[in-house]
């Protein structure tokens, strides 16, 4: 019943006109990304005092990451009707610009986490032990300096281990084509993303070392990736990793797809500069409901999957930005419980969300 009610949603969204891609839109806000990036970058490099090489850094870190949610949109083929206009954009924005392997990221984001956001043992997003304990169970069942750590410490380690995200998703990225290319299973997808890394490590290492120092020019790829990596955060988690987004058992995660997307996910409320570089993530849970459809018409149809979610008792929530990423970063403060009893994620037909 519910499969049919999603089905006459896209319907309905078609008739409106809802799946046109606009990609002449979506690529204006990539250039504006990019412009902002390089004028970043041009400052930094140019200019002498602190104060205005801290202002570069940070416009150049807020078009990175403008680049990335573009692109992350058409990694789902949300840009372009012709698949290769998606999968182009897709290479440039992650392996290319980014150093991550556009082939991990499709498996690792659009396969695996799309089908079970927060599922504990599936997504790998939502399970950071045995470093962190997001949930009591990880706590309860730790020992020693394990429980210790968890209990008393973590909380202060995590701001500072956010850093690592980029890093982290490097080598993992890595470590994924690696395998994929030694595999009977490869593909050329695989070929062209060991270019693109390539490209990617020619372009920020190897042709800056031509007029820079080695050591200048890593120390900056360092704190390049430490900046991605919290811009990455600021955008991603508020929609999964506060408390308020359920952790859902395995069992629970197969009994109803639609409810899992719904109780796990949260949209959050950006100021104008903020929706231009969020890509439409802001709206996660249309995202997640219709990752198909471009940003562009998310703010049109919010009201519609708004309305679909409460006629069906899914929860639809949306918060402030500075509070959902507040709450995402207290996350290993409060560890929550692993929720293994779906009828508790229901809620009542018409309740209003949370503010």
């Amino acid at each position: 019943m519910r499969d049919s009610s999603v089905r006459e949603l896209r319907a309905d969204l078609q008739k409106r006109g809802c799946y046109e891609k606009h990609t002449a839109r979506i690529l204006f806000d990539l250039s504006i990304s990019a412009l902002m990036a390089a004028g970043g970058l041009v400052v930094y490099l140019a200019a002498s005092g602190s104060v205005a090489r801290t202002c570069g850094l940070i416009v150049w870190t807020a078009g990175s990451i403008g680049i990335g949610t573009n692109t992350h949109n058409s990694s789902h083929y949300a840009t372009a009707k012709k698949r290769w206009v998606n999968e182009l954009l897709t290479y440039i924005g992650y392996p290319v610009y980014f150093g991550l392997s556009a082939t991990y990221w499709w498996h690792k984001h659009v396969l695996v986490h799309h089908s079970a956001p927060n599922v504990i043992g599936v997504d790998g997003d939502a399970d950071l032990s045995p470093w962190f304990a997001t949930t009591t169970d990880e706590v309860r069942l730790s020992s020693g300096m394990r429980r210790f750590f968890y209990v008393h410490l973590q909380r202060f380690v995590f701001p500072v281990a956010i850093s690592l995200t980029l890093f982290s998703q490097q080598i993992a990225g890595y470590i994924h084509l690696a395998r994929s290319l030694r595999s009977k299973k490869r593909q050329l997808a695989h070929g062209v993303d060991l270019a693109a890394l390539l490209a990617h490590v020619v372009l920020t290492l190897g042709i800056p070392m031509f007029f820079f120092s080695p050591s200048n020019v890593i120390a900056f790829y360092v704190l390049r990736n430490a900046l991605m990596s919290y811009a990455m955060f600021s955008v991603f988690a508020p929609a999964h990793f506060l408390s308020e987004a359920s952790r859902l058992d395995k069992n629970v995660a197969q009994f109803d797809y639609l409810l899992t997307l719904t109780a796990t996910t949260l949209n959050f409320r950006m100021g104008r500069l903020g929706r231009l570089l969020c890509s439409g993530l802001e709206y996660q849970i249309e995202h997640h409901l219709l990752p198909d459809i471009s940003y562009v018409h998310y703010p049109a149809i919010s009201n519609l999957v708004e309305q679909f979610c409460k006629s069906h008792a899914f929860p639809y929530r949306r918060y402030r930005w500075e509070f959902a990423l507040w709450r995402s970063l207290s996350a290993v403060s409060n560890p929550c419980e692993i929720v293994r009893d779906a009828s508790v994620l229901h809620w009542p037909v018409g309740a209003k969300g949370a503010g």
